[in-house]
This record gives C-alpha cells, structure tokens and sequence, in this order.
C-alpha cells in the first residue's frame, strides 16, 4: 500500500471519530445522556457530563477512570443561570473550549391535561425547553470560536404525535423541535450544525415506571414494527452520529430512533 493510500484511508477513518473534539453533556449520570457520553468518549471526544448529583457525577467519572483525563464533571443544575454559568465555566475550565454540546436534561410528569397544577407545568417548561434554550444561546460564543460546532438536541417523538406522555411534555418536545430547526438555519454562517434526536419510548430510569406495566409495554411493542423497547445506546449512536465530521453537511434535522414507530400506519 502506497502512502497517499495510507493517507486517504487515515483520511476515512478520521471522519467517523471525534479526536480532539471537546463535549458537553447535560443530565449525563444515567439514561440518555449517560450513553451518549461513554459513545463520544469510546469515539476520542474529551467529555464534561454535568448533573445535579456530585456523588453520580463521581460516580460515573470513576467508572470511565481508563479513558485517561479524557472524562471530565461538574455538578450543577443547568435549571438555574446559575446552574448553567457553572456547567459552561467548568467544561471550558477542563476542556479548554466547546465543539458540542448535548441537551439532554429532562423530565416528565404524566397526567391528564386538566390535572398540572401551574407548580407542575413551569417545572416541565423550566426542565425541557428553557434550559435547552440558554444552554445553547450560552454555548454560542466558545462554540463559534471554536471555528463552529455541533449542538443537539434530545427530543421525543412525543412532540410530533400523542404518546400518552402528557401535554406539558409534548409541547416542549415540539418547541424544541423547532427551536433546532431555527437555530440551525440562523447560526449555520457560524459553522454551527444544529440538530435533535427523538427517540421512542426508551429503558431508562425516566421511562422505567411505565414501561414497567406490562399492559402498557404491551402496547409499545404492538406499535414498535422493530419488536422491541430501545436501549439508551440506540439513541447515543445517533447523537454521536450527528456531530461527527462524516454528518458535516447535516443541520437542521429531527432524527426519530423509534423502531419504525412513526412511519407505522394501519
């Protein structure tokens, strides 16, 4: 083999790893985020997880110990502008600066619409949207001085149609939707790819109590055409997927990892 085959094969491989890149994951001790982490660090990216818990934190730090410094945390909740100031001046304090940034903080409360107390609803909004939205109007500037980046967005198939999941929840699913598709178009002249996962119903702790009910997991599979619940690690190749250099050309765009579900007619 000549070098300028090496050079084109050393070439290919870089494009489906993230070497040198610097990430933020928010609500990444478990779930979602959890993956999504280890897939980035297992693909050469330097990684900053942040949560509300330090011992998780700490814990999930320990756990990825043989990736050598790669993995960083800060413990705070990106709720807050506090919360938020935190998370960014930790992940540029430990990474030097920011290539991506993954949204995936959220939570959920299922009741019936006429049901949400006001307390309830400012929660999910608080949790869902807002953060995801000053987390990437924050991440802007270090991203853009980074030469542009990758932000994306964890979202749900919930704010495309009714999957019994609440209608607090659903509506921020589908503002986060569009705040992907905006953005993306918006920032793009800073080199900035804007795009969002969503998922289906998923084996994580968010999704655990319902899932659980054997009538109502019945009923996911009967609507899933792949047979079966998804696994945080479907979701994080996808994530992961998006912010690659292969994906360069890719903004904009709500990516469903749903076993068929949405396309699953009569």
């Amino acid at each position: 083999m000549t070098s300028e085959q090496d050079s084109r094969q050393d070439a290919a491989a870089e494009r489906w790893r993230l070497g040198g890149k610097r990430a933020l994951v928010t609500g990444a001790t478990k779930g979602i985020g959890r993956a999504v982490a280890q897939e980035m660090l297992a693909l050469g990216a330097q990684v900053t997880i942040a949560a509300r818990g330090e011992d998780d934190v700490r814990r999930r730090l320990d756990e990825w110990a043989h990736y050598r410094g790669r993995a960083h945390g800060v413990a705070a909740d990106v709720t807050t502008p506090e919360g938020r100031r935190a998370v960014l001046e930790g992940a540029g304090a430990a990474m030097g600066g920011l290539d991506i940034l993954v949204n995936n903080v959220g939570t959920n409360v299922r009741k019936r619409s006429l049901d949400y107390t006001p307390v309830e609803y400012e929660h999910l909004l608080r949790t869902n949207l807002t953060s995801a939205w000053e987390m990437c109007r924050s991440a802007h500037p270090p991203l853009k001085s980074a030469g542009g980046g990758s932000i994306v967005n964890i979202g749900s198939v919930a704010g495309s149609v009714s999957v019994h999941s609440g209608a607090p929840y659903a509506l921020t699913k589908a503002a986060l939707d569009q705040l992907t598709r905006y953005l993306a178009v918006e920032w793009a002249p800073d080199g900035i790819r804007v795009n969002a996962v969503a998922p289906w119903y998923t084996r994580t702790p968010l999704a655990g109590p319902v899932l659980d009910d054997p009538a109502f997991r019945a009923g996911v599979l009967a609507r899933t055409p792949l047979g079966r619940i998804a696994e945080p690690e479907d979701v994080a190749g996808i994530a992961a997927f998006l912010c690659l250099p292969a994906a360069s050309y890719i903004t904009g765009q709500i990516v469903a990892v749903d076993g068929g579900f949405l396309a699953f007619g009569f």
